[in-house]
């Protein structure tokens, strides 16, 4: 059967009325109005434009640091956009997802004093305003519950949990569609979001005379988010939703998509690339997805990194079938725009009308990933009705992270963190530690006789460079503060481990570092792209390990010690950490949720504070310097070498890290990182 294209369009919105939560967008692109149709052979220039993992940096601000960061902040974003809208004669603006988490500013607005049914989240008010015709859903979206982000989308989920659909308001969301594929609610099985709209996007193009057209190009977006979201967020998630793989989502409704008339089939997958055997539960499906039929571009994200990237040594953008220089997987055009607003990712597509439907010219495609970094290393200016849109929302925020809760005698830091640091880390453990032991004394005496140990991570390890750490300095401490030595908004979970779980924990973060060849004589890296969000430590002398980098990934962890004795393998514990990491985060042996005694409804970042406001002085001598592990001692040929912040060689000093020494003041990245040196033989 074939349709004429006025039948199409009907059917196409008609169809659109029917997906749940359509009908909650007013944006322009997918309002129900006629549209132009261009004549037959029509030509016409339409890019794609893209943000990913904004994590609500709108502004060129770090809420922890109380200062200016102009790396940073969609307020820059928003100045490539308008660059490109002057480039292009036609561009359509989207959101990858990854976009209401990850700032005091975020926070503020779904913890400290939660945004009302009748107003925009701060992100969403400077998107609206910026123009987005469509946007992706990101796992982060997730961290604050499923309530939450339905009101604040919009949308009125029929979940568990939840009230019936017709008894909840209708409150403002983002005035763009949102969509979203693979994830479903348990209740109806059917999907939490619409899975893909059709924009009718309206374009202006060269008609076959040589003079300027209108048309409507029929594009459709799809999104994708990881699967891994039911480990990540259970405590929000467990028997509400479920996934479907995105490949299976995929086959599933892009064959609706076109034959609904989409001319363009745009995949938002919040995911890197992962050429392994494909999996329906994989974190990363995007290589997959690349080959389904009927994808035309692919806008990708989570990974945080840059592509395309002529000379990116980022493994998932060297596999098979991946162009990192034209910007294509498997043929697709793609991008990835890095995350916090630093870069705008763009496709350009050139069409003909053939008067029925818009085919691309493949040839003349263009892929690019741009900086908010000038050739200079200055940064492109603000545009600042950004940043006026929310004065209100930023001002409060910076008031709240000021409030004080108490001081410090010592600079609080992750610099040195990888190599053996546990000042920003060991209060941390404390505070979860106390407050676990306090809940089993008290509701848990089943459990009362066994020792609770805490772990956590360097969150702030370098990632995004020299001012990518957790400081905190010597004298009063407030909220940002706090923030600042525990990022995320997790909630404290206790699991109930076996000395060999615990062994088997410390190896899996051991994935942190290089195997180390002491015979090499040239230089060798000492730290992995393993993520230092994922680098548990334990900061007690009750606990004391070592951790052998000769050795290969597994057999690293030696002479692990409870109290002074060789830990027994069968003897039990209660760990302190968080819901992240105790629901199957990282995937760490055995850390499934199976194992969870406790689960709290208190923030880590809260017992933190708390923990602080009832210690009034924090020291070094008491909270900062106990270590439980150091590096097997062993001599190397050549230089073992990691990377941090510039200017810092003296509090790895007085952390008493003795073995390390600066050899180059700037080590060439461009990021404000140093080259130290570390002698493993100390």
């Amino acid at each position: 059967m074939t349709f004429r294209r006025s039948e199409l369009t009907a059917a196409c919105l008609i169809a659109c009325l029917l997906l749940a939560g359509c009908g909650g967008s007013d944006s322009p692109a997918s309002a129900a109005t006629a549209t132009p149709i261009a004549p037959k052979g029509t030509t016409a220039t339409l890019a794609l434009l893209e943000t990913t993992d904004l994590h609500t940096n709108v502004m060129s601000y770090d809420y922890f640091k109380l200062a200016e960061d102009q790396s940073l902040g969609f307020e820059r974003t928003a100045t490539l956009i308008n660059a490109a809208r002057k480039e292009f004669p036609n561009t359509l603006l989207l959101d990858n997802g990854d976009t209401i988490q990850g700032t005091a500013l975020s926070d503020y607005q779904a913890l400290v004093s939660p945004i009302a049914c009748d107003q925009t989240l701060a992100i969403y008010k400077v998107m609206n305003a910026a123009g987005f015709e469509g946007g992706g859903i990101g796992n982060h979206e997730f961290n604050y519950g499923l309530p939450y982000l339905s009101q604040v989308t919009g949308n009125r989920f029929n979940v568990t949990g939840m009230a019936d659909p017709s008894a909840q308001p209708v409150c403002k969301g983002p005035s763009f569609p949102q969509v979203l594929a693979n994830v479903f609610s348990v209740k109806t099985e059917q999907p939490l979001f619409q899975p893909y709209t059709i924009i009718n996007k309206v374009v202006t193009g060269t008609g076959p005379d040589g003079k300027s057209v209108s048309g409507t190009v029929k594009v459709g977006i799809i999104g994708f988010t990881p699967p891994t979201i039911l480990s990540w967020d259970k405590r929000w998630l467990d028997g509400k939703v479920y996934t479907l793989g995105v490949k299976e989502a995929a086959e599933k409704y892009i064959p609706e998509m076109r034959a609904k008339g989409a001319d363009l089939v745009v995949v938002i997958s919040h995911g890197g690339l992962d050429n392994s055997t494909y999996s329906p539960t994989m974190e990363n499906g995007s290589y997959h997805l690349s080959k389904v039929a009927g994808v035309d571009a692919m806008l990708i994200g989570h990974s945080h990194q840059i592509f395309p990237n002529a000379t990116s040594t980022v493994a998932q953008f060297n596999l098979p079938g991946v162009d990192k220089t034209a910007g294509t997987v498997n043929g697709v055009p793609t991008v990835m725009a890095n995350y916090w607003g630093k870069h705008l990712g763009v496709i350009k597509f050139e069409l003909a009308f053939d008067g029925s439907t818009w085919t691309l010219d493949k040839t003349k495609t263009v892929v690019q990933a741009r900086s908010t970094q000038n050739a200079d290393k200055t940064y492109v200016a603000v545009d600042a009705t950004v940043g006026a849109a929310i004065a209100a929302e930023h001002a409060a925020t910076i008031a709240y992270v000021k409030t004080p809760i108490g001081s410090t005698d010592y600079e609080m830091n992750s610099y040195f963190a990888d190599v053996g640091d546990p000042g920003a880390i060991e209060l941390v453990n404390q505070a979860q530690a106390d407050y676990v032991a306090k809940y089993v004394a008290a509701n848990l005496p089943q459990y009362a006789s066994l020792p609770v140990l805490s772990v956590s991570a360097p969150f702030k390890s370098g990632f995004a460079g020299g001012t990518d750490y957790t400081d905190v300095a010597a004298g009063n401490m407030a909220i940002n503060n706090a923030a600042d030595l525990y990022l995320y908004p997790n909630t404290v979970y206790a699991v109930k481990v076996t000395g060999a779980d615990i062994k088997n924990w410390l190896e899996t973060a051991a994935k942190r570092f290089n195997q180390i060849n002491p015979a090499l004589t040239t230089q060798q890296e000492l730290v992995s792209s393993y993520p230092g969000y994922n680098f548990d430590m334990f900061t007690t002398a009750d606990i004391q390990y070592e951790i052998d980098v000769t050795q290969a990934v597994g057999s690293r962890i030696k002479n692990l010690s409870y109290k002074g004795t060789a830990i027994d393998p069968a003897q039990s514990f209660i760990v302190a950490t968080n819901n992240y990491r105790a629901s199957g985060g990282g995937s760490f042996p055995g850390l499934d949720g199976s194992k969870t005694i406790y689960a709290s409804p208190d923030a880590n970042r809260d017992v933190l504070i708390a923990y602080i406001k009832a210690a009034k002085t924090i020291t070094r001598a008491a909270n900062g310097a106990h270590k439980s592990w150091r590096f097997t001692k062993v001599s190397t040929a050549g230089p073992v070498v990691l990377h941090s912040a510039q200017g810092k060689l003296a509090l790895a000093q007085a952390a008493g890290l003795g073995g390390v020494s600066l050899l180059q003041a700037d080590d060439g990245s461009g990021k404000g990182l140093a080259l130290y040196g570390i002698d493993l033989s100390k």
